[in-house]
């Protein structure tokens, strides 16, 4: 470490630099990770169940390019925590996935790919298959968008704020106007295979695409009241 003033302070904010730097790749590799199972689960179960593939390979390149990249590069700008300088020293023989990262990984990774193919489902069930593959691809990409803001923190995200980080929000927004754009606008429509959708379809996408925050919210308050306090990392019962 090397400090360019006087003030030894400026130590403290280093590490506090450090420790936010940290959790910033921390948050885009677990966001990362969790979209792409859940665009593998979507994938693989649908071919176990029978379904025909709910999701073309334009689809797949394109969630990945758009709604993957932008979220991961805004949490990797997201501010620290206003509690980050409480937390306990990492031990630095623990990897970035340590903690317990993995298995939230995997069950959101799931979570998203299972809320894809019901998405499928759904359509392909009620009005055919070009409008249960627009319907996957739609709720896919807007999943994602939208459990950024989960990753956000370990804390919920009513009590955290959801614009406290600017290049999140609009993420969010220009990758949803992304998103619908390639449905709305026929010549897009038609290279990627996609087909309009009536008011009750977008309701059924727009349901399905916020469910990731109520299943989210739902767990974090489950965590809160078993184990106390939850941080980013680590959690800290009330009684210690």
């Amino acid at each position: 470490m090397i400090l360019t003033d006087d003030n030894f302070v400026t130590i403290v904010e280093a590490v506090k630099q450090g420790r936010n730097i940290f959790e910033n790749i921390r948050k885009a590799v677990h966001f990362l990770i969790a979209t792409n199972i859940g665009e593998i689960v979507t994938i693989f179960v649908g071919l176990l169940l029978g379904l025909k593939s709910p999701l073309l390979a334009i689809h797949l390149l394109w969630i990945n390019l758009v709604t993957d990249s932008i979220p991961a590069i805004a949490l990797g700008l997201e501010k620290p925590d206003k509690d980050i300088m409480n937390r306990k020293p990492r031990d630095a023989k623990k990897g970035i996935f340590a903690d317990g990262l993995w298995g939230k990984i995997f069950v959101e990774g799931i979570m998203i790919g299972m809320l894809t193919l019901f998405a499928f489902s759904l359509g392909n069930n009620l009005y055919g298959i070009e409008i249960g593959r627009t319907m996957a691809f739609l709720s896919l990409g807007l999943l994602e968008l939208v459990h950024s803001f989960n990753i956000k923190s370990e804390e919920s995200i009513f009590k955290v704020g959801f614009f406290e980080n600017k290049y999140l929000v609009g993420a969010l927004i220009l990758g949803t106007i992304l998103q619908v754009g390639v449905v709305c606008i026929p010549s897009l429509a038609s290279i990627f295979n996609l087909v309009p959708l009536n008011t009750i379809q977008w309701i059924y996408v727009g349901l399905i695409s916020i469910s990731p925050i109520v299943i989210m919210e739902m767990q974090k308050k489950f965590n809160e009241i078993k184990f106390g306090k939850v941080v980013y990392g680590y959690k800290e019962r009330s009684d210690y």
